[in-house]
């Protein structure tokens, strides 16, 4: 990756635009932040940046969501896991914000308003365009630089996302930085065997995935999980029984059945799938054969028997991408599966988490330490997976190729 860190420019007495990812859970009720863990990755770059004045750019959720609010409470946060004062500001490049910006000194952290407040922000467009919206025009004019350490985001191309890198110099800060290395070692230097485990109900982003790593020979094993696993189990024309057909259909995904029965056709021999399932029959977790499914019961879980031979398969990895969970981990009689896998991928020598859900369990179960990376973007993550090239990344090889 060609672009510039942190490490390549001078920081001290200047003035950073800094832009990050704290989009998270809120309770709209009460406007309480629920998970503040995107908040703690950034730290780090904004304690790096202590010799200048910190202008960080952010946002949360989109237009016509609930949780579609302003950043006050983020701001409070963000002061209780900084230690020091931030000052929020109702604006984001008017009049208000530029008199705070030129107001304050190095070492101060402000927090703008909720970029998506700015129309602009909620449009795609290409990076030149974005460099001229009024949002990005206005704020470059504020500031000497621009640090970039939203990785969340990194797989859309918004004005302050891509558009900002194209008007003025921008560099990765140490999350976004961090995020690259550790994915990027999955393609070049993991150790072997690479196994990935997808699973989950985004079946067509684990697809993506699946078809890219099994074709440039990054995996040697993909075990397939979740509601991915029963869209392959349609694909070998198996009865998944009619809940779980059912489920597939309301996702929309029937049209990956065809992709599933492509994938096994060229790489039957480096798939995994659970051979036995749990379902629900009567109020009750029942486990099954998976050539055996009772017709009027849905899946919500791997079987006992396919936990304890996937686990022994993630025994023999140097290198675990995790993505996704077995089942239905929310209720405690189908989440062994979930579980139980996590805790086996935590010994291999190299282990990755594609962030959202699975993360969440992660943490819940204690592992985070075990695991050598655990994404901050969801839907970034898997587009890095696929071997796009993000939108974001291309902006900042862009920038740094335009003002270094």
């Amino acid at each position: 990756m060609n672009f510039g860190t942190l490490q390549d420019v001078e920081t001290r007495g200047k003035t950073v635009l800094l832009r990050v990812d704290f989009n998270s859970p809120i309770d709209p009720s009460s406007n309480t932040i629920l998970d503040d863990k995107r908040f703690r990755e950034h730290i780090p770059t904004i304690q790096a940046l202590e010799d200048a004045r910190v202008v960080v750019l952010a946002h949360q959720s989109r237009p016509g969501k609930k949780d579609f609010t302003t950043l006050q409470a983020h701001a409070e946060r963000l002061e209780r896991l900084l230690g020091m004062p931030v000052t929020q500001v109702d604006d984001i490049f008017g009049s208000c914000a530029k008199k705070a910006v030129r107001e304050s000194h190095p070492g101060d952290v402000i927090l703008l308003e909720n970029v998506r407040f700015s129309s602009e922000e909620n449009l795609t467009m290409k990076p030149e365009d974005g460099a001229k919206t009024h949002l990005v025009r206005k704020l470059a004019s504020m500031a000497d630089l621009c640090v970039y350490d939203a990785f969340g985001t990194a797989h859309r191309s918004q004005p302050t996302i891509t558009g900002l890198p194209y008007a003025m110099k921008t560099v990765a800060g140490l999350l976004m930085e961090k995020e690259v290395s550790m994915l990027s070692k999955v393609f070049t230097s993991a150790p072997k065997p690479v196994t990935f485990v997808l699973g989950g109900t985004k079946v067509d982003d684990s697809m993506a995935v699946a078809g890219n790593v099994l074709a440039n020979g990054t995996a040697d094993k993909v075990v397939i999980i979740g509601v991915v696993a029963n869209v392959f189990y349609l694909a070998k024309g198996i009865d998944i029984g009619e809940p779980s057909r059912n489920l597939i259909h309301n996702l929309g995904y029937d049209g990956e059945v065809e992709k599933a029965r492509e994938i096994l056709a060229k790489y039957s021999d480096r798939i995994v799938l659970p051979e036995f399932v749990a379902v629900k029959e009567n109020g009750e977790r029942r486990e099954y054969s998976i050539n055996s499914v009772p017709k009027d019961c849905p899946i919500l879980d791997m079987g006992t028997e396919s936990i304890g031979t996937i686990s022994d398969e993630l025994k023999q990895a140097g290198t675990i991408v995790m993505n996704g969970p077995a089942g239905v981990f929310e209720d405690p009689d189908y989440a062994a599966g979930t579980f139980d896998i996590l805790h086996a991928a935590a010994n291999a020598e190299f282990t990755v988490c594609g962030g959202g859900h699975t993360a969440a369990v992660i943490e819940q179960l204690g592992l985070e330490p075990k695991y050598s990376h655990l994404s901050t973007g969801g839907g970034a993550c898997i587009e890095f997976l696929t071997g796009k090239k993000l939108p974001a990344i291309a902006a900042l090889e862009e920038s740094w190729a335009k003002f270094h």
